[in-house]
């Protein structure tokens, strides 16, 4: 029974029926009852004067009164907040003076936090007590199980005010039907919790959400409360095998045990309950069920079933078809398996219809089984068809456009291939259409611009090709978003063209829409998000375009060729992240009017200095990309009062002078990219204190000593060092960075930068065949150190064998003499190892065989002597790696070692591919990790990164 007919049920019997006899307006209250209702009156707050009417001698009259038509007595104050104006105050005991007091409520008021009142539990022909969302706060009273005629009881609460540290006093309500107590904190509960439910047998409601519950659920032998009709568990924390007792309660319509922590097999049970309408045990993860034997009962009378996010398994069955009730289907990211069946046709129903992220493959039907719902066609109910992220493969099929109601439409993120059926421009109702990250081919329909009711279309990232024209968007005065991006479409409209639409979120990068800035942008007033990336456009950004970029939270118009300037003081919305790379523009770095997140410049012609008034413009920016421009002068000192960057990239330029120390004090960099310029001077102490650091490159630059202080950045990954003046010898502490101690994961990806903007990209310059070469992607997580081209001497630390976590190591062109530490071979993740032109002797450590991952060796120009190890991983390189060495001997080199017979070794040579790294390092050395999404990512807009599919493309190349 639901609340409100609990509601009306009460009133009607309490009531004597008054509002059908029409009695009331004759009824006078008691004088004692009169009394009372004014000194409680007296005792509440009333700022919104709901209580005008408690006025004059006939209280039986008064709002929110009613009293019994043949004794006068007073039996119900409903005072529950109507959205007007709340009630605050006290609540005095007067209230004890309405010995016929039956139904109270005083719920969604504001009692200014206090607690609920004992006396309360003294109301013996209580019948209704709502005290739910009314500002009570402490333990609720022990003294309401005094109210053996309770037949209603609700005290939920709102950020766990209330709270109960025993049940012992619910087993007294003997009469209780409904109880709600969501919010409530019942942490300190004792775990017989449903034995003490258990002895209410009359109890059809019981509302628990949100109550702080945990361990296990009690298993019940025998189960009392056979008539409950509504049970929700959900948003505790259980631990629990799942309760299968519950199947055996046959009255059960609405059950929800959503996030609650629950694990073990879902009860077949559950189907054959002839009641249950709704069933929802989403996000429990571990809930586990065929799906073949789960779905294959009556289901009789399901309307909602959401089991999304668990561990459901196998093929959906034909069966399926039968849940003629069911309105919404909700197996959001499990592990199912198989095909969607024609069958879902018979469905008459169906208003919702979701199995998004799930392990569906095959094909979509070509067509639907049967026409059970005649003369309405199939799936006549259908609303909404969300089947994204999952294995689809296949053309879309054309019954697609004859859902008639059909409003959502997602099919993103699967393999879909084929043309975009033009029926879909049939959908007069549709409003959201999801078909980004497939494979389509083909063009844009043009019946997509009769979609009338069409607010968000996202075709992006598939193979679509053609010209887009005003045609696309005749009618589409809804569209809101539009998503376009990574297609091969050629925008194709007038000059003068207006569009129907007023958009919030245009992704129209990689369209062509040059050479001229795109002039119909001018008449979106309100847009908030824009990326034109990639859109070949070789124009200036005209002055129109800066009135209009103040609502703006993302302004994405990289990699185009635009010219000129863009204006000091531009317009932009605050917090907003700005990318200009890769154009041609110049003057000097412009600033945001106000505040912003991230501001990528590099790939330009800006130059100059940095303004000194940078921190002061963007006192809170995360992103700062300066690199590869043309800007000269010092780093200047205020930098480091931009407490909250997370990158810092301005390599390649011409900055001069020392690091400012005041970078220390930037707490959560993460990246710090400063290579290629002319920077001098002393590695500052203070970054030691980057305790988020994770990447530092300082290469190519004149800058002398190495501080001991950089293993206090226990979060350091890639330290690259090469190409400055460095002296003395290497720290020992180098063996003491912590994040290079553990193996890493190579599926494991870095992010620096904004979720919605642009990534830092990683690299590293690694010397083959003589020369550096760059490697730049975004890979796995990789780890390095590169401190080549310096003067360092002295030994190499046999710390350095801690690192466990190595992939990288180069300390060529050196002055390093000494061994090669003999625990060398625990560096099992080392891929490039390149000591070449130092002055290490002694003999190479035969360990080095067990480096089974080594794909890159070269310890020439050195003095070590004896015979080369040439067994295990050792055996695969050339002479190369071991040229200028004049004391070493044996295979590969010509010259053999006195004794042995080495004319008789198995060797392994490649003279034509002779220092050539194999395809696991090219595809794991060249580092680079991702900083941000690849693709702005909108709301409303659901769409995997570019880079999801690149990491893909790179994992079944490296297992092929």
């Amino acid at each position: 029974m639901g609340s409100v007919s609990v509601v009306v049920a009460f009133l009607c019997i309490l009531t004597g029926c008054f509002v059908c006899d029409g009695d009331q307006l004759s009824i006078t209250c008691s004088k004692s009852d009169l009394e009372a209702l004014i000194d409680f009156k007296n005792g509440l707050q009333d700022s919104g004067n709901r209580l005008q009417s408690w006025r004059g001698k006939n209280c039986c009259q008064w709002q929110g009164i009613r009293c019994n038509n043949r004794t006068r007595a007073v039996i119900s104050i409903d005072l529950k907040n109507p959205s007007v104006s709340s009630l605050s105050g006290e609540i005095r005991p007067s209230l004890l003076k309405l010995k016929s007091l039956q139904y109270l409520d005083l719920s969604l008021n504001t009692f200014n936090q206090i607690p609920i009142p004992d006396f309360l539990g003294s109301l013996q022909s209580l019948q209704y007590l709502n005290l739910s969302k009314a500002g009570f706060t402490g333990v609720v009273p022990l003294a309401l199980g005094n109210l053996s005629t309770l037949n209603f009881l609700d005290v939920s609460s709102e950020f766990s005010s209330l709270s109960a540290n025993s049940f012992d006093w619910i087993t007294r309500l003997v009469s209780l039907k409904h109880l709600a107590m969501d919010g409530t904190d019942l942490s300190l509960v004792s775990t017989n919790l449903f034995e003490a439910l258990n002895m209410l047998p009359s109890l059809t409601s019981l509302h628990l959400s949100a109550c702080g519950l945990s361990g296990p659920i009690s298993s019940l032998s025998h189960v009392n409360f056979t008539s409950l009709e509504v049970l929700d568990l959900s948003l505790n924390n259980f631990n629990s095998l799942f309760p299968d007792w519950l199947v055996n309660i046959s009255s059960l319509a609405h059950v929800d045990l959503s996030i609650s922590g629950l694990y073990g097999r879902i009860p077949l049970g559950f189907s054959e309950l002839p009641n249950l309408q709704y069933l929802n045990l989403a996000m429990n993860n571990n809930l586990s069920a065929s799906c073949s034997q789960l779905f294959r009962g009556s289901w009789k009378k399901i309307e909602v079933l959401s089991l999304s996010t668990n561990k459901l398994h196998g093929r959906l069955p034909a069966s399926i078809g039968n849940m003629s009730s069911l309105v919404v289907f909700d197996l959001f990211v499990n592990s199912v398996e198989g095909w969607i069946p024609p069958s879902i046709g018979k469905l008459c129903n169906l208003q919702r219809f979701d199995l998004s992220g799930n392990n569906l493959t095959g094909s979509l039907p070509e067509s639907l089984e049967g026409n059970n719902c005649q003369p309405n066609g199939f799936l006549p109910s259908l609303m909404q068809l969300k089947l994204s992220s999952n294995r689809l493969e296949g053309d879309l099929p054309n019954w697609l456009g004859q859902l008639d109601n059909l409003a959502e439409l997602f099919l993103s993120n699967n393999l879909f291939q084929g043309s975009i059926p033009a029926d879909l421009g049939n959908l007069r109702n549709l409003s959201r259409l999801g078909l980004a990250n497939n494979q389509l081919t083909g063009t844009l329909p043009d019946s997509f611009g009769k979609l009338s009711e069409l607010s968000t279309l996202d075709v992006s990232v598939n193979h679509l090709t053609g010209s887009i024209s005003e045609v696309h968007f005749s009618r589409l005065s809804k569209l809101r978003f539009l998503f376009l991006s990574s297609n091969s479409f050629v925008f194709n409209v007038s000059s003068i063209w207006i569009p129907p639409f007023q958009a919030q979120n245009l992704d129209i990068g990689s369209c062509h829409l040059g050479p001229f800035f795109p002039a119909w942008l001018r008449t979106q007033k309100k847009l908030l998000f824009l990326s034109v990336s990639n859109s070949s456009i070789s124009d200036t950004i005209p002055d129109w375009f800066w009135g209009i970029s103040s609502n703006l939270s993302l302004l994405n118009i990289s990699c185009n060729h635009l010219q000129g300037r863009v204006p000091n003081l531009f317009n932009i919305a605050p917090f907003a992240d700005v990318d200009f790379s890769s154009n041609l523009l110049e003057g000097p770095i412009p600033l945001p009017a106000v505040e912003i997140e991230l501001l990528d410049l590099s790939k330009n012609r800006f130059s100059g200095p940095i303004p000194q008034n940078l921190s002061s413009a963007m006192p809170n920016l995360i992103f700062l990309s300066l690199s590869d421009n043309q800007l000269t002068g010092n780093i200047p000192v205020v930098i480091g009062d931009m407490q909250l960057l997370q990158v810092i990239d301005l390599a390649n330029n011409s900055f001069v002078g020392t690091i400012p120390a005041s970078m220390g004090k930037c707490s959560f960099l993460k990246a710090l990219d400063l290579g290629f310029n002319n920077l001098s001077g002393n590695i500052p102490v203070s970054l030691g204190q980057l305790k988020q650091l994770q990447s530092l490159h300082l290469s190519n630059n004149k800058l002398s000593e190495i501080p001991s202080t950089l293993s206090n950045l226990s979060s350091l990954q890639v330290l690259d060092l090469a190409l400055n003046n460095l002296a003395g010898s290497m720290p020992i502490t180098f063996g003491d960075f912590k994040a290079m101690s553990g193996k890493q994961n190579i599926t494991q990806y870095l992010f620096y930068g904004k979720y919605r903007g642009v990534y830092y990209e990683e690299s590293l310059v690694v010397n083959i065949k003589g020369g550096p070469q760059k490697y730049t992607k975004t890979l796995s997580l990789v780890t390095s150190i590169d401190v080549s081209s310096n003067n360092l001497n002295g030994k190499l630390p046999d710390g350095i064998t801690n690192l466990l976590g190595l992939v990288a190591l180069n300390l060529s062109h050196n002055q390093i003499k000494g061994q090669i530490p003999e625990k060398i071979s625990n560096l099992q993740e080392l891929l490039s190892l390149d000591l070449s032109s130092n002055t290490f002797s002694g003999e190479i450590p035969s360990s080095m065989s067990l480096l089974s991952f080594l794909s890159s060796l070269n310890l020439s120009n050195n003095n070590f002597s004896g015979m080369i190890p040439y067994k295990g991983q050792m055996s695969t390189f050339t002479e190369s790696s071991f040229a200028g060495n004049p004391d070493l001997c044996g295979d590969p080199l010509q010259l053999k070692c006195h004794g042995n017979d080495s004319d008789k070794r198995e060797t392994i040579v490649d003279d034509e591919d002779d220092g050539l790294i194999d395809r696991w390092f090219y595809l794991s050395l060249g580092l680079g990790f991702a900083a941000g999404i690849l693709v702005p990512m909108f709301v409303l807009g659901i769409r995997k990164p570019w880079a999801d599919a690149y990491f893909k493309l790179v994992d079944r190349i490296v297992n092929s």
